[in-house]
């Protein structure tokens, strides 16, 4: 069992913790949730031994093996994907490597007068291993890197060769090889698809260790916990249930706090005003001192700390033409791999695509070729008449201007614009207080994409284009872009792997490539939903 028990703790000023106290009890799986800032990372520091309290005590038994995995990834080169993937596997990856070392010992005539030394260390590290299951890591650590969504040629390739968010996942199936006892996951949704994010799911629905996880995904912690972790304004509560039972909970217990703070409020109304009027008066003195002892016992309510969720009313864009953009015999390839061949498709007015498919499948290429920073090599791409097109991808981050604080970002975008408006406006995307003076090259990527968005929704084009935009974003801004869209009169065609997104907005579902990444596309006249109930999937290759 993992307990905080009275834990305070602060950084200068801003103080995490005051007399805080949870546990962890074996097996149980907890989402730990909060405000950004509350303290969440903070505690899976305190767990792994990385920070201590200022005050308080971190019981974690010694013989506990605990795999962490943080957004923050380790420089990785100069072994394959596979090999970097199993050398992190903690004890298991060390004898792994250790044997194919004495295997080359043993293989060496310049070492021929350690043999003896050399052969006795081989068979007690070989029968370790084997006791632990080694001679099953190599395909264990293949299906798991497959469920991450590793192709299996760049599994044998080099990892140095691989992007940042490719480095995540193989820092993740390092943590899940390990077979830890406690796992301690921050954010494990932010660089996976929704295929890897299905087959997470699966995973630690198996896992029989202590999971204590951060996520921004409302249908992963619901599907994965059972026990809700909360951190928030130097306090921990712990809530039995899933994430949606818990914010239903909250809710009804901040109601009854509110009502009960209202009745003591009067109660305390009623008897200051008794002491008021009566306080001079001889006759009632005893009654006043009584009443004056009773209020000084009692313990006042304070009003539940609601989180500030700013709203802001977007502007409705102008109407574009019926016909908002046709694909006809589109063709597009990489080298010899055929992506598109003579590929149809038209989107009207109103209409919400997602487009579903699997890693490699073409999702943002097609997202690409529309919004015009990729041509076809074959076949025509037409826009329609009257459109006004915004096109959010990763790559947008870099047109903002790093010199520049948040506020200013958009006063430069937006220069007639008041800047009780933009502070508003910056507000619905979580900056506020200090957060709008933040220069933009010091933002997080969720941060930059949260900016992003706010420019692009403030005076907002009637066709959006949208690739993966909830990456980073917290579950707050999440459901406040949902709603904001929700309400959006123009035309969407997006990528996402958020099923809170993808329910709340498609109503056209369009699967490219199929089963196996190679068919035809194949396009669905409804909702999400109802497309997960007619094709028997959440996504394409993983059935419900």
């Amino acid at each position: 069992m993992i307990s905080l028990s009275k834990v305070s703790k602060q950084y200068g000023r801003q103080v995490l913790f005051v007399d805080a106290s949870f546990q962890l009890n074996p097996g149980e799986k907890a989402g730990l949730v909060g405000p950004n800032g509350a303290g969440k990372t903070t505690v899976f520091r305190m767990i792994a031994g990385e920070e201590h309290p200022d005050d308080g005590e971190v019981a974690v038994p010694r013989k506990l093996s605990i795999g962490y995995f943080r957004q923050d990834v380790e420089e990785m080169s100069g072994r394959t994907v596979l090999e970097e993937a199993i050398a992190g596997s903690g004890r298991l990856g060390d004898l792994h490597h250790e044997l194919m070392g004495l295997e080359h010992a043993l293989a060496d005539p310049e070492r021929a007068d350690e043999m003896e030394a050399v052969l006795e260390r081989f068979g007690e590290v070989q029968h370790e291993y084997q006791q632990r299951g080694g001679y099953e890591l190599e395909a264990r650590a293949r299906e798991v890197l497959d469920g991450l969504g590793f192709p299996a040629e760049v599994v044998d390739g080099d990892v140095g060769a691989l992007s940042g968010g490719w480095k995540m996942r193989v820092a993740m199936a390092k943590v899940l090889l390990g077979r830890p006892d406690v796992l301690l996951m921050d954010e494990p949704t932010n660089h996976l698809d929704i295929e890897s994010i299905l087959w997470l799911e699966r995973f630690l629905h198996g896992y029989e260790g202590t999971l204590l996880m951060t996520s921004h995904d409302r249908d992963f912690l619901n599907r994965v916990v059972t026990k809700i972790v909360e951190v928030d304004g130097g306090e921990i509560f712990t809530w039995s249930g899933n994430y949606d039972f818990y914010e239903r909970e909250r809710a009804l217990r901040e109601t009854q706090r509110e009502a009960a703070y209202a009745r003591q409020q009067a109660m305390l109304a009623k008897e200051s005003r008794f002491i008021e009027r009566f306080s001079a008066h001889a006759a009632k003195a005893a009654q006043v001192q009584s009443r004056v002892k009773k209020l000084e016992k009692i313990e006042q309510i304070e009003l539940p700390r609601r989180r500030k969720v700013v709203k802001f009313d977007f502007r409705q864009p102008p109407r574009s033409g019926d016909d908002v953009v046709a694909l006809s015999g589109v063709g597009k390839r990489y080298g010899s791999r055929v992506v598109y061949d003579g590929f149809d498709l038209l989107v009207r007015r109103g209409e919400r695509w997602c487009v579903m498919g699997k890693n490699g499948a073409g999702k943002s290429t097609l997202l690409k070729l529309v919004a015009g920073a990729l041509d076809p090599d074959a076949g025509t791409v037409r826009l329609g008449a009257s459109l006004k097109l915004g096109y959010f991808a990763q790559q947008s981050l870099d047109l903002l201007d790093p010199d520049l604080t948040v506020i200013e970002q958009l006063q430069a975008d937006f220069p007639m614009e008041g800047l009780g408006v933009l502070r508003t406006l910056a507000g619905a995307f979580q900056f506020s207080g200090d957060d709008v003076d933040k220069r933009v090259r010091v933002l997080s990527g969720g941060e930059k994409s949260r900016l992003v968005l706010a420019r692009m929704l403030f005076d907002p084009p009637n066709f959006l284009v949208l690739d993966e935009p909830t990456n980073h974003l917290d579950l707050a801004t999440k459901e406040m872009l949902v709603e904001a869209l929700h309400a959006f009169e123009g035309t969407m065609l997006f990528v996402s792997h958020d099923r809170t997104f993808l329910r709340g907005l498609a109503n056209r579902v369009l699967e490219i490539g199929g089963e196996d990444g190679t068919g035809k596309p194949v396009s669905y006249g409804g909702t999400y939903e109802e497309y997960v109930a007619r094709s028997g999937h959440e996504a394409p290759g993983v059935h419900a």
